[in-house]
């Protein structure tokens, strides 16, 4: 659920409780306009704190659940880290790498792309699958990428 989603489901409680905006805006110490914003789907960024302080009051939970597709990981981080390259990056040959933390010459650029440019949920998903097949504890997958990401000095402020 995002936060467009999230304000229609607050606009309709609130209409249901028979709150204006400025009334509901009071309510949970924000501002009017922030509510006609989030309603109408335009509002960029909201707090956690608040978000779920304005959710508790209109009696609305948020209910976290992994996604009920699973994304096939290994298949879109090889395919992304391949994307520069003649060569592509089998899913197989990923999956091992990263759970032994042996990085064949072979797929090294391919790998140093995917760790500088993959968006990151398809490298976390790809940890989670690859830990599956392999029966490795996913911690074990986090410290090579991480060794790997420090060996080829990636920019990437996530493996600082």
């Amino acid at each position: 659920m995002n936060l467009r989603e999230i304000g229609l489901k607050v606009a309709q409680r609130r209409t249901d409780l028979g709150l204006s905006q400025e009334r509901l805006a009071k309510l949970c110490g924000l501002s009017r306009s922030t509510i006609h914003h989030l309603e109408k789907g335009s509002l960029n960024d909201l707090g956690a704190a608040k978000l779920l302080s304005l959710l508790s009051l209109l009696g609305l939970d948020v209910i976290t659940q992994e996604h009920h597709q699973k994304h096939r990981g290994l298949d879109m981080a090889s395919k992304t880290a391949s994307v520069s390259y003649r060569t592509k990056l089998q899913s197989c040959d990923l999956s091992r790498s990263l759970a032994c933390g042996v990085l064949p010459e072979k797929i090294y650029p391919h790998v140093a792309c995917l760790l500088d440019e993959a968006p990151l949920e398809i490298i976390v998903s790809a940890v989670e699958e690859a830990a599956q097949i392999n029966r490795v504890e996913p911690k074990v997958i986090w410290k090579n990428i991480h060794r790997w990401a420090h060996e080829m000095r990636s920019p990437r402020s996530a493996w600082a």
